[in-house]
C-alpha cells in the first residue's frame, strides 16, 4: 500500500521574492510595449516613463495630495473599525437588538453611496468631514458583516463547556468568542480598507480642490493624464500599504489562524 506524502511547502528566494517580483515587471513592460506598438497617444495611454517623468515634474503636488487622502482614508477606516466591531457585537450578543437592527444595517448598506456624496456636502460643508464619513460609510458594512459571523460561529461544544463551568460573559467572550471570531475580524478589514480610499476619491472626485481625487479628475480635464495615471499609482500603492499593514498585524495577532490554516 503506498503512503500518501505531503507536498513540501516551496520556498526560496526565487519563489518567494522573485514571482511576486516578475508579475508586476511582466505587466509593465507588456504596458510600454502595447503603447510603442500601436503608437498610441500620450493623452490617451501614457507610457510608463511618462508616468515617472509626471511624477518628477508634479512630486510636491502629487505626495501632498496623497497625505490628504490618506488622512480621510484613515480617520474614515477608524471610525468604520471601531464602530462595526461595536455593532457585531451588539448585533450577535442580543436578539433583540439583531432583529430590529439589522435591516436597518443591509438598508443603509444597499443605498449607493455615490448618491449620497453630494448630500454629504450640503449637510456637512466642504471639507475633510464628508470625505471621512464616505470612506466610514463605505466601509462600515463589510466589518459589521465579517465580524457578526465570526462571533456568531463559535463552536457549540465551547459555549457548552462555558456554560457548564458558570463562566461569567466577559470571560467567554475574551477568551472564547473573540480569539475564535478574530480571523473573521480581519478579513473584513482587509475588505474595508481599499473601500475606505474608495469612499475618499469618490468623495473627492464630486466637491474638492484636494487630494488624489481632485487630481486626477482635474488633470484628466486638462488632457495631463500621464499626471492622472500617477495620481492612480499613488492610489494603488496607498491601498497596498493599508492592506498590508493589515496583513502584518494580523500575523502578530492570529498566528495560530494562519499554522492552522496551513495544516
Amino acid at each position: 500500500m503506498l503512503m500518501k506524502t505531503q507536498a513540501r511547502p516551496k520556498t526560496g528566494p526565487l519563489y518567494t521574492v522573485g514571482l511576486p517580483i516578475l508579475g508586476p515587471v511582466v505587466f509593465i513592460a507588456a504596458w510600454w510595449l502595447a503603447t510603442i506598438v500601436f503608437h498610441i497617444q500620450q493623452f490617451v495611454l501614457p507610457a510608463p516613463p511618462q508616468i515617472v517623468t509626471a511624477f518628477g515634474d508634479q512630486a510636491s503636488l502629487l505626495f501632498s495630495s496623497s497625505w490628504v487622502t490618506l488622512r480621510e482614508t484613515l480617520i474614515g477606516f477608524l471610525i468604520a473599525a471601531v464602530g462595526g466591531l461595536v455593532v457585531a457585537l451588539l448585533l450577535t450578543t442580543f436578539d433583540g437588538i439583531q432583529r430590529a437592527a439589522w435591516p436597518v444595517v443591509v438598508t443603509i448598506n444597499a443605498v449607493p453611496k455615490l448618491a449620497v456624496a453630494p448630500l454629504l456636502v450640503l449637510w456637512m460643508g466642504f471639507g475633510g468631514t464628508p470625505k471621512i464619513v464616505m470612506a466610514a460609510l463605505i466601509s462600515f458594512f463589510p466589518i459589521v458583516l465579517s465580524t457578526a459571523n465570526g462571533l456568531g460561529s463559535v463552536p457549540a461544544d465551547l459555549r457548552e463547556l462555558a456554560r457548564a463551568l458558570n463562566a461569567p460573559w466577559w470571560k467567554t467572550f475574551s477568551k472564547i468568542r473573540l480569539p475564535g471570531a478574530l480571523p473573521q475580524v480581519f478579513v473584513g478589514l482587509k475588505v474595508a480598507a481599499p473601500l475606505a480610499i474608495v469612499g475618499a476619491v469618490v468623495s473627492e472626485l464630486s466637491n474638492s480642490s484636494e487630494g488624489l481625487g481632485f487630481v486626477l479628475i482635474n488633470e484628466s480635464a486638462q488632457g495631463e493624464t500621464a499626471i492622472a495615471f500617477a495620481a492612480v499609482v499613488l492610489l494603488t500603492v496607498e491601498s497596498m500599504l493599508v492592506y498590508y499593514a493589515l496583513a502584518g498585524l494580523e500575523r502578530l495577532v492570529v498566528p495560530w489562524a494562519r499554522d492552522t490554516a496551513k495544516a
